[in-house]
């Protein structure tokens, strides 16, 4: 396999820290733009600029001349009744659902349009397509996601492929309050129906994919890996 390079926004943990194993242990070059660093330092080929997407411009040097594929993988789950969301829960997930989405693919968008099958992977939530209730602000946000995704995919066609993941819930960090103790686990776990909730490899694995050449004909995709949650009523 040729080795490629690879851009992740967020990475340290969770998914992103699953896809950067998967990308480093198949030969290829990545780079994690994150808050924090965690194990990175433990995967060959990794290197990792300290950075928060909000705040902060891409370093420069984290953007290889030839590449090959990113990923966006900052998110959030803001869940609450909708008449306890204040504009302020909206902007806080629309900045790092979307805006900081954007910025990235900006900053990235000449170095991906020069490299021939270059992918960019995006994520959304089962909670757009599959209405859920206190899911108003994120699957707002994350409505959006989709929106960029298939705009994008039409706009830069053929140069750059863009996909994006919706998932269920997944046991990563940012997760880590919905899935506190084995009765709520059990209780998410038995709402899908492969009664079980994700985990960060489940996630990586469609990432991964979709970042390869194998997926070279997807593009303006929103795929699903969500335990059937949004698909099936058993």
């Amino acid at each position: 396999m040729d080795q490629k390079n690879y851009l992740l926004i967020g990475g340290s943990t969770g998914i992103g820290f699953s896809l950067a194993k998967k990308l480093s242990a198949a030969g290829h070059t990545v780079t994690v733009c994150s808050r924090t660093s965690g194990e990175l330092h433990s995967l060959p080929g990794v290197d990792h600029f300290e950075m928060d997407i909000l705040k902060d411009e891409i370093p420069e040097g984290a953007i290889s001349d030839n590449l090959h594929g990113m990923v966006y993988l900052p998110g959030s789950i803001n869940l609450k009744p909708f008449r306890s969301l204040k504009p302020a829960d909206f902007q806080a997930d629309f900045e790092i659902n979307v805006l900081g989405a954007i910025k990235a693919i900006q900053a990235a968008e000449g170095k991906l349009r020069k490299t021939p099958g270059s992918a960019v992977v995006l994520f959304s939530t089962v909670a757009v397509q599959q209405g859920m209730p206190y899911h108003a602000s994120v699957a707002a946000s994350k409505g959006a996601v989709e929106g960029i995704v298939r705009s994008l995919a039409a706009e830069w066609a053929p140069k750059v492929r863009l996909n994006a993941i919706a998932p269920s819930l997944t046991d990563t960090p940012l997760a880590s309050r919905l899935l506190s103790n084995e009765d709520r686990k059990n209780q998410s776990a038995d709402r899908h129906p492969l009664k079980r909730v994700g985990t960060p490899e489940d996630i990586a694995n469609l990432a991964h994919f979709l970042l390869s050449d194998e997926s070279a004909w997807i593009t303006g995709q929103v795929m699903a890996v969500d335990g059937g949650i949004g698909a099936l009523k058993v």
